[in-house]
């Protein structure tokens, strides 16, 4: 309760002195510059001294995926703890230092990547990179630390062994990927967590944290001169050679698939997929569209019109493409009444076997551009989601001129390839997980776990 205490005061204070400056739009079209520090650290960069703010956002290759098969939850562990003190500086004055500055420094883990994200107000920019400095070099790990953030983890996790969307969430990944890295939750499990130890963190901290793998994007009110500078104060001296498990690329498993968990919950959730696209293949941004028409544009989607504007059998509903470094997926959402989620399931069904069928139509591919291109700037309004874009764009292995290109790709994608993209995607249907109350349940076929490439 103490630790909760603390970072919502940190949050808040933080939050109060930053607000006014990340709502003021960043220049997304500004001039995006390759920045390589005198000691080599590289860095996609964009100079904007219209607020007094720098944002930083930055990711080491590894990510959940690089979990122990039997102590998934490790990369979150230790996410959660590389901001709980460093060198001589215990938890306690680690986040007085930030809070004091209103900094905002933070992990996570994907399922890829280890990332990080640093915000502070131009003049304590000093402070705020020896604090991040400090955390990547000399993590303290200190076993009162781990122990509680193993208890806040645990905690959570009880929670999610009744929640309908997190169980639809954990079930769908194991069908969609068997035993394959990206089956495992990032969480990590009531059996995985409490077997991690000090010595899994470290030895995980000190493979991934490396200099070849890293990526880096700056947003702010700095030079190219003093970001270098701070760049090599920073990262200059972390091991050179990360030590990464290979992970095999896979294909999610092939649909129809049904799944069916019985849950005494008021509502019933309804989790479906198939397998989708990853970033590089070259029909991305067809698939992109379609899955937008499909259900991804909200309100004007055609899952949103037949399933809650039609027969109001959900509140909402949606779908998107998520892609990771070995594969792609295709995964949807809704939740309705367990004497109605026959219904779902079959509405949803039916509208994506009637695009994967007839595709778009002209009318809903211009619509959709127009919509995707209009909406770009927006996503990156703010110093913090333009560092954040450019992050992605570099893990991506975009071209560093992708924001000004981009809507030429857009363009580019026909009806012919809208089609063909809706066909890839859905053909052969949806894998689709039911969890709640079911009393019409019926048998479920039998899983076949997907193969790694």
């Amino acid at each position: 309760m103490i630790r909760i205490t603390r970072r919502a005061a940190l949050a808040f204070t933080a939050a109060f002195a930053l607000a006014s400056l990340t709502s003021a739009p960043s220049r997304a079209a500004a001039k995006i510059q390759h920045l390589v520090s005198p000691g080599g650290i590289e860095a996609w960069f964009v100079q904007d001294a219209t607020v007094p703010l720098i944002a930083m956002e930055y990711a080491f290759g590894g990510g959940a995926a690089q979990d122990p098969a039997d102590k998934s939850g490790t990369a979150n562990m230790v996410a959660s703890l590389m901001d709980e003190g460093a060198a001589e500086l215990d938890s306690k004055t680690f986040h007085e230092r930030l809070e004091r500055r209103a900094i905002e420094l933070s992990y996570s883990a994907q399922r890829d990547t280890f990332r990080g994200s640093l915000r502070m107000l131009t003049e304590n920019r000093d402070e705020a990179f020896d604090l991040l400095r400090l955390s990547l070099s000399e993590p303290r790990f200190d076993a009162v630390d781990i122990e509680r953030i193993r208890a806040q983890i645990l905690s959570g996790l009880r929670r999610e062994t009744s929640n309908p969307g997190s169980i639809a969430s954990r079930k769908f990944l194991e069908l969609a990927f068997g035993d394959h890295p990206y089956s495992r939750s990032s969480n990590g499990t009531l059996t995985s967590v409490p077997a991690i130890t000090v010595d899994d963190i470290k030895a995980y901290k000190g493979r991934i944290v490396a200099k070849d793998t890293l990526k880096i994007a700056v947003v702010g009110d700095v030079d190219a001169a003093t970001l270098g500078r701070l760049l090599d104060q920073t990262f200059g001296g972390l091991p050179a050679k990360a030590s990464l498990v290979p992970v095999p690329d896979i294909v999610a498993t092939k649909p129809p698939q049904k799944s069916f968990v019985t849950l005494d919950v008021p509502q019933t959730v309804v989790t479906f997929g198939s397998p989708g696209v990853k970033r590089d293949d070259p029909n991305f941004m067809a698939a992109y569209i379609v899955n937008h028409i499909l259900g991804g544009g909200g309100l004007t989607s055609r899952l949103y019109r037949e399933v809650r504007e039609k027969r109001g059998l959900a509140y909402s509903v949606s779908g998107s493409l998520l892609w990771m470094q070995h594969s792609g997926i295709y995964l949807g959402n809704t939740a309705t009444r367990a004497d109605r989620a026959t219904d779902t399931v079959d509405t949803v069904t039916a509208e994506v076997k009637r695009m994967a069928d007839e595709g778009p139509t002209q009318t809903e591919l211009d619509e959709a551009k127009s919509y995707l291109k209009g909406s770009q700037m927006l996503a990156l309004d703010t110093s913090s989601k333009l560092a954040s874009g450019l992050l992605q764009y570099q893990l991506d292995k975009l071209p560093i001129d992708y924001i000004e290109k981009r809507n030429a790709v857009v363009d580019a994608v026909t009806l012919d390839q809208a089609k063909a993209a809706a066909k890839k995607l859905w053909a052969d249907g949806l894998v689709t997980v039911v969890v709640g109350r079911a009393p019409q349940a019926a048998a479920m076929p039998i899983v076949t776990a997907p193969k790694a490439n």
